[in-house]
């Protein structure tokens, strides 16, 4: 947008945003590093404290903290601290009693022995049947199980965290009471120090035997310095009431050429990964043909357009003339609820420039997996500040269509859209809450919220709304007539609703040529509504992949999946439907800007 009277520039919003995000983020303690954490060096016989996480499950998608089973606790639980996007992803991380000694290998260590109740049968036995899986982390990495490969592979895969157990069928359930964990190693050469670049684990079910129990010094018979227990070994733990289990591990230390550079590498490869970036440049190059081809369709259109009509010697030629040329008067009428459209647009320019500034951040390394929960924390972070530029934009645009109540303009950019999500949210995380769900917000975090929306957000719209409507008015490059032109009858095809659909489906080919001789005031909500309705299809595709691809079964967990979607498939709506209304704006600019009008 042109801004001849000076003054701050969206871009320099978006440039002063950025900094002041990439400030909050960053941990000054590792700023030499771009992730944000900075190497550790180890010693022989150092203290490696291994970390849980949450339990967490594809199938019921919701998190629980890892002692809602009952395992072994340390004398005292302390939760490390963790940022906003951990605590909103619904990581829990506390102490443990799974502690190691730096490059000293021990054989089966008894941890502790625990009688299960009722209520730990019963939890066990959901978790099982729910899949659930137990994270843990050793160094910011998390733990790792690894899989078999496929014969002929040299990519190793593996699976996040292991599960809590399993069922056979005869309907009995064992429980994963010994762990046999791997820490991988690099050394340095010129120096005794070492650096963990790995840490995995292979669970087993085993039913300890042992006579007189001494909790000050536990023994059995199936667990000494000279027994290799792997999975299948030895029999089985049962998951029954009033059953001792003895909880035990071993660790083995690795040495490994990988890397700590590299050491999240084989977390991120993944065995399909040549499939994907196939499917990725095959969407690339059909976005690419389709746009180019209608791009040249209009092109050589509007050249021959624009040329006619720039020869016509007199005004009863002109008035023959059909086409865009003769709704010149009325295209850039305001359109009905027009506020509404600026407040969307506003919102929509928000997301992206959240969306923009994301990207660099990620790229930049400063968003990656080392950083736990700093994608979120930043997406978070860049919204709020990306208010400032949701005011400009959507002040500018009202103050084009001649509106005069900017500050009321402002109260809906800065609470319409957020209110929507919040109330969306609360519903969702009242039902986490009664699932007694680590991923349920706590209130302190949702008191912080409501501080960033309240004194961050709600502020900075207020003052880029007034930036932008001291701004001078953008001008139309045609006069609007009076009285408006009379819309023809239009074919069904062309009808609004239909229209919609077709252009969600692909936005690049949705304007079809005949649109340019129907031109009128009324294209305003239909270019925003076009190119957003590719959200329907979004939510559409939620919910085939609901039915054909998840394997959820809980009422709470299918209203917790969709409730998502809609917030995801809203926020799409927004973004698609901004950018489609900037890209037709600056089209029906430029052509009627390209031909004379008396």
């Amino acid at each position: 947008m042109a801004n001849p009277g000076g003054g701050l520039r969206p871009r320099h919003l978006l440039i002063f945003v950025a900094a002041a995000v990439l400030c909050a983020v960053s941990s000054p303690a590792g700023a030499f590093y771009l992730p944000g954490v900075a190497p550790r060096d180890f010693q022989k016989d150092d203290e490696l404290q291994v970390k849980v996480n949450k339990l967490s499950s594809i199938k019921t998608q919701l998190p629980y903290d890892y002692y809602f089973l009952d395992y072994c606790k340390p004398e005292a639980i302390k939760n490390s601290a963790e940022n906003l996007g951990e605590v909103l992803r619904g990581d829990r991380i506390e102490n443990s009693v799974y502690n190691f000694k730096m490059r000293r290998d021990e054989s089966c260590k008894i941890v502790c022995r625990k009688k299960l109740s009722q209520e730990a049968v019963k939890n066990f036995k959901e978790k099982i049947d729910d899949e659930y899986r137990v994270n843990m982390i050793l160094d910011n990495l998390p733990v790792v199980v690894p899989r078999q490969t496929r014969e002929g592979s040299q990519t190793p895969s593996f699976e996040h965290g292991y599960r809590v157990g399993y069922k056979l069928k005869d309907d009995k359930y064992y429980i994963n009471n010994h762990l046999s964990f791997k820490v991988l190693y690099h050394e340095d050469q010129t120096s005794p120090d070492a650096r963990i670049v790995g840490f995995h684990v292979i669970p087993s079910s085993i039913k300890h035997e042992y006579g007189a129990w001494d909790d000050a010094n536990p023994t059995a018979q199936t667990c000494n310095a000279n027994i290799k227990i792997t999975p299948g070994s030895h029999t089985p733990q049962e998951v029954a009431p009033d059953a001792y289990v003895v909880f035990s591990y071993d660790v083995t230390f690795e040495a490994s050429d990988i890397i700590w550079a590299s050491r999240w590498d084989v977390y991120l490869l993944s065995s399909d990964s040549q499939i994907h970036w196939f499917s990725i440049v095959n969407s690339l190059m059909i976005v690419l043909f389709l746009s180019g081809m209608v791009a040249m369709i209009m092109m050589r259109t509007l050249y021959k357009d624009i040329a006619n009509y720039n020869q016509l010697d007199n005004q009863d030629e002109a008035q023959e003339e059909t086409g865009w040329k003769l709704v010149h008067g009325d295209v850039f009428r305001p359109p009905v609820h027009s506020g509404l459209l600026c407040v969307y647009v506003g919102t929509g320019v928000q997301f992206f420039g959240m969306t923009l500034v994301t990207m660099m951040f990620a790229l930049l390394g400063f968003l990656s997996p080392a950083n736990r929960g700093g994608l979120m924390t930043a997406m978070v972070l860049l919204w709020v500040f990306m208010g400032v530029l949701a005011g400009y934009t959507s002040s500018r645009l009202y103050k084009m269509f001649k509106g005069t109540e900017w500050k009321k303009i402002t109260l809906k950019t800065a609470f319409m859209f957020p209110g929507i999500i919040f109330a969306v949210f609360f519903f969702l995380n009242a039902l986490i809450w009664g699932e007694k769900s680590s991923g349920a917000v706590p209130f302190g975090t949702m008191f912080a919220l409501f501080l960033l929306w309240f004194g961050i957000s709600v502020p900075l719209v207020f003052v880029g709304s007034f930036l932008g409507f001291k701004q001078p008015a953008i001008e139309d490059p045609v006069k609007t007539n009076k009285i408006p032109r009379q819309i023809p009858e239009q074919a069904w095809y062309l009808q609004p609703a239909f229209a919609i659909l077709a252009g969600g489906i692909l936005p690049f080919g949705a304007v079809f040529i005949e649109l340019f001789f129907i031109l009128t005031s009324h294209w305003w909500w239909r270019a925003y509504l076009t190119a957003g309705s590719s959200a329907l299809y979004l939510f559409a595709y939620a919910i085939f992949y609901f039915f054909n691809k998840l394997e959820i079964t809980k009422l709470v967990s299918g209203i917790l999946y969709f409730g998502y979607m809609l917030i995801i498939s809203y926020a799409f709506f927004v973004l698609t439907g901004t950018i489609g209304f900037y890209a037709c704006f600056w089209f029906v600019r430029k052509i009627y800007a390209s031909v004379k009008i008396d």
